[in-house]
């Protein structure tokens, strides 16, 4: 009987073995230079079997975050309880601030989901889909305010520290982007912030695999509240991703691809310090720039397609494999544990709990006056922008059974994830 050829990271399993242990090895031995291939050294090699761990884990890979989260968690706590050799920290510690890698990866996330998606389809979902989306975000708003004051929170705060973490879209493409606009905007350490919206991101996650399985209880309930495998009650208007056909991504596309979001980074930065930096007195920092000018390039079909192919794959490897390698960065580099800790106290689950009711009933009541279904327009305007990203997005509508709508998840967690770091762009700045 042939034996199965297990790989990591697409690796043969001996050929990573190898490497690991020699790089394991001589971090133990402090001897790796604090450089960036020391540090890609270092952050891949435990990045890699943790991400893959997460992956494999019953229940954890569905409900928890999956790899992201267990390379964040797990290289967290290595370095809280100081288990790590002092070369490993001073290298991770170079690659999240001293080099800046943070910005790359963010950077490559945003121009990738906002060109590599079907301009078609972001086109439609402005009028149809994104301003139930901006319900959601609202209701949501409205909803963790109100219990905020219940237990003394200053509704900027809720807002700022509560509401845009959970509506964010993820971790990797939704929590630490905003801890670096956060950074960025009010100049303070994004480490408290990070390891404050992280926590509170993964209670909302399975607040919202709670709710989705409650909605698929009322959508039985209430049959006419409900169109299953649809949203929209006039079937014609209804948003489809047809399947892909295989288009070969060149060397020469994917370099052009970071060329063009170093190019929007730029032009952005432009915007913000020279051109444009406030509008009304409020800062618009490059990050905002960024989202606005991608988007508009791709709806006004400013960039070939061939070029958009390619920042769609620089997109999808950092969603899918280079998260893994920035979680660990942040776990080493960028949060507090006690902070983390502190947050999973009953007066937060609370108004968690009420931030994600009100995504949902905000989606749902936009919804029904529009001409959606309240069920499955709560389900993917509301609990698709409540949850962790990708892997939420799977819980989430398996657990309310509805997976044929994975087509308005992805607007969800690509476009709403857009919108909310366009908007905590602004409300830093007012802090």
């Amino acid at each position: 009987m042939e034996k199965k050829n297990i790989k990591l990271f697409g690796m043969e399993l001996p050929v990573f073995v190898f490497f690991f242990v020699v790089i394991i090895a001589s971090a133990w031995m402090n001897i790796i230079p604090n450089q960036m291939l020391g540090a890609a050294a270092i952050l891949f090699a435990i990045g890699i079997v943790l991400g893959e761990l997460g992956e494999r884990i019953p229940i954890w890979n569905i409900y928890c975050g999956g790899g992201a989260i267990l390379a964040f968690v797990l290289s967290g706590l290595l370095t809280y309880y100081n288990l790590l050799p002092e070369c490993v920290v001073e290298n991770v510690t170079g690659w999240m601030s001293e080099y800046n890698f943070l910005n790359v990866f963010i950077s490559l996330l945003i121009v990738g989901s906002l060109l590599g998606m079907d301009r078609r389809v972001l086109i439609k979902s402005g009028s149809l889909f994104i301003p139930a989306i901006l319900a959601a975000i609202v209701g949501a708003g409205v909803l963790g305010i109100v219990g905020g004051l219940l237990i003394g929170k200053a509704p900027m705060e809720i807002i700022t520290a509560y509401v845009l973490p959970i509506m964010g879209g993820g971790a990797g493409a939704g929590a630490v982007p905003m801890a670096q606009v956060y950074g960025d905007v009010t100049g303070q350490d994004p480490a408290g912030y990070l390891s404050f919206a992280l926590a509170i991101l993964a209670v909302g996650n399975i607040v919202a695999v709670i709710f989705a399985v409650i909605l698929d209880i009322v959508g039985r309930t209430f049959p006419q509240w409900t169109g299953h495998d649809k949203l929209m009650k006039d079937s014609s208007r209804q948003i489809t991703v047809e399947k892909e056909e295989k288009k070969e991504v060149t060397m020469d596309d994917i370099g052009a691809a970071i060329f063009l979001t170093a190019g929007f980074f730029v032009l952005g930065q432009l915007m913000a310090k020279k051109i444009l930096p406030s509008i009304m007195g409020v800062a618009i920092p490059n990050f905002a720039y960024m989202i606005l000018f991608a988007a508009l390039a791709n709806v006004f079909n400013l960039i070939p397609e061939h070029l958009r192919e390619g920042a769609k794959k620089c997109q999808q490897f950092c969603g899918s494999k280079l998260v893994w390698v920035q979680m660990v960065g942040c776990g080493i580099a960028l949060i507090d544990f006690r902070e983390m800790l502190s947050v999973l106290t009953f007066s937060n689950l609370f108004v968690v709990i009420l931030i994600v009711l009100g995504a949902v009933l905000g989606s749902a009541i936009f919804g029904w006056l529009v001409g959606f279904y309240p069920v499955e327009s709560a389900i993917t305007a509301g609990l698709c922008m409540a949850n962790m990203g990708g892997a939420g997005d799977l819980a989430v509508l398996g657990a309310a059974k509805r997976m044929e709508l994975m087509s308005y998840a992805q607007i969800s967690s690509r476009i709403g994830g857009a919108i909310i770091l366009l908007i905590g762009s602004i409300a830093f700045s007012l802090l």
